[in-house]
């Protein structure tokens, strides 16, 4: 370890390690462009100047190593002066455009500008046009050339994390531009990201762009529901506005740090699927009585599932719930009612996978399934749905899932044709919810509050963005309602006491409260 001193308050770090680590280890706000830290140390942007005693002159934080005794200064007279001149520079040939500018709001350059600028400018206003203003380079990005400070993080993540190196940095001096190489198109699995690590407005969202100025939107912290990776992400939200059909109320995801999970990084597939959040939505209730309450719609249910014979009926769950939702199933249909015959969708059938994000299992909590629901090999969703399309189950309860996408085509018409009552649960509006004689509207994963296990094993939160659409319900709450008029109580009034329930019946899960799993996960217990 190497003692040094930064802004006169001692601090011990490893030795060898990068300033700007250490700067940044202290809590000291110093200004950056290029350097990031999941990339490698580029050292061109020059902005993180800082003095360091005995030395003739300013250096840059990111490619300078600590030592033993080294005293820093990252906001003295001198290292004020170095951060100016070099920002100056840096808006020599930008565009002054930011009420224009979709990045303002959440643009570096126009941040550090009002924290370490506020400088009197020495060059003219005659600035160097780039070629290209406002131009797609992919399905997802849009390059403006002239905003662009030529820091290299889009082409450093395109040659180092997706190794898949569109980007370049073509020409020499003032002239230099950023490009894609040509005959080359910018849409590899993870383009979005170069959005997310632009500090200025060079690569924007196309799907975000110009849809809501930054200061409207809330953030929620969340997790990614696209896969069993279960990406760390904040959900961005509209807030200025109530919710129109016409507008999303979820506007984008970000991902957000996890270095054990996703590190800084989300795949596009997850970061645009938030459009489900509000398209095809089931949003009202439909039950073969008429009932348009929830609280008689619950006593229809509760009767219907008392009156089946246990060995007659069936359940299709999902790892797409979470493990509060997967406890709840458990204890109505397996504990409670007794019905031998409960499946969940398997893992490892839906998708593509690669070594970056990517996972095949498309489910964001197929690890927690197998342990809460404890069905064993043989009760997977694919026997129950057997035996309901040999006729051998008179009602079926459905948990989100879509029949016409699962099997062999024509599986749903069997099912209906077979079964006498279909029971749907879910948030999407689809040919299963249409078939089915009942359906409840659910909270999706940005309406509830709740946990994933992911296919490590970490359990992680997710949280409530929006509110509900419709008359939709968290599933966790509409099943603790079925429970109690079923006779079983089960009534809680938040998610957070249903983990806790389940952690002290689970002992994967013991030990753990939402406290203990934070904002960061925790790898439950297995043995």
């Amino acid at each position: 370890m190497a003692n040094i001193t930064i802004d006169g308050k001692p601090y011990s770090v490893p030795d060898g390690s990068l300033l700007i680590d250490a700067i940044d280890q202290a809590k000291t706000k110093l200004p950056r462009y290029c350097y990031h830290p999941g990339l490698s140390v580029a050292g061109n942007c020059r902005i993180c100047q800082v003095e360091v005693e005995k030395m003739p002159r300013t250096v840059i934080a990111c490619n300078t190593r600590v030592t033993e005794g080294m005293v820093v200064h990252t906001a003295s007279a001198k290292a004020k002066e170095s951060q100016q001149i070099v920002l100056e520079f840096l808006l020599a040939n930008h565009p002054l455009d930011c009420p224009v500018c979709d990045q303002a709001g959440e643009c570096k350059l126009q941040d550090y500008y009002m924290e370490y600028g506020l400088y009197d400018p020495k060059f003219d206003d005659q600035k160097v046009k780039k070629a290209k203003k406002a131009v797609a380079v992919g399905p997802t990005i849009m390059l403006d050339q002239e905003r662009c400070i030529l820091c290299s993080r889009c082409v450093r993540f395109t040659d180092e994390i997706t190794k898949t190196h569109e980007f370049g940095i073509f020409n020499r001096g003032d002239v230099s531009e950023l490009d894609v190489y040509p005959g080359m198109e910018l849409k590899n699995n993870y383009s979005g990201n170069v959005a997310d690590i632009c500090p200025v407005g060079a690569l924007t969202d196309r799907d975000f762009r110009f849809k809501m100025r930054v200061w409207y939107l809330g953030s929620q912290e969340s997790v990614c529901p696209g896969c069993s990776r279960g990406c760390n992400i904040n959900i961005n939200y509209e807030r200025s506005r109530p919710y129109k059909s016409d507008k999303g109320r979820v506007m984008r995801l970000k991902p957000r740090e996890n270095a054990a999970v996703n590190r800084w990084w989300m795949c596009d597939e997850g970061r645009y699927a938030y459009k489900a959040i509000d398209q095809d939505r089931m949003t009202t209730i439909r039950t073969t009585a008429g009932a348009t309450t929830w609280e008689a719609a619950v006593r229809e249910v509760a009767r219907l599932l008392k009156a089946a014979p246990a060995a007659k009926w069936g359940v299709i769950a999902s790892a797409q719930h979470t493990n509060e939702e997967l406890y709840l199933v458990r204890k109505v249909f397996k504990d409670l009612l007794k019905w031998p015959h409960l499946g969940y969708h398997e893992a490892g059938e839906d998708g593509p996978q690669d070594e970056i994000l990517l996972r095949k299992d498309k489910n964001p909590n197929t690890a927690g399934a197998s342990v809460i629901l404890d069905l064993g090999a043989a009760n997977g969703a694919a026997s129950v749905l057997e035996r309901a399309r040999k006729g051998e189950l008179e009602g079926l309860v459905v948990f989100g899932r879509d029949l016409s996408k699962m099997g062999a085509p024509g599986l749903l018409q069997e099912v209906r044709s077979k079964v006498r009552t279909i029971v749907y649960i879910g948030s999407a509006q689809h040919a299963t919810a249409a078939a089915a004689d009942v359906a409840l509207p659910e909270a999706c994963y940005a309406e509830k509050d709740g946990t994933f296990t992911n296919f490590e094993g970490r359990v992680q939160r997710i949280r409530m963005a929006v509110p509900p659409a419709g008359d939709a319900r968290p599933g966790w709450k509409i099943l603790s309602e079925i429970a109690a008029e079923i006779g079983e109580p089960l009534v809680f009034s938040k998610a957070e006491e249903v983990f806790k329930r389940l952690a002290a019946e689970q002992p994967a899960f013991a030990g753990m409260d939402y406290k203990v799993i934070g904002s960061q996960g925790a790898v439950w217990s297995r043995r």
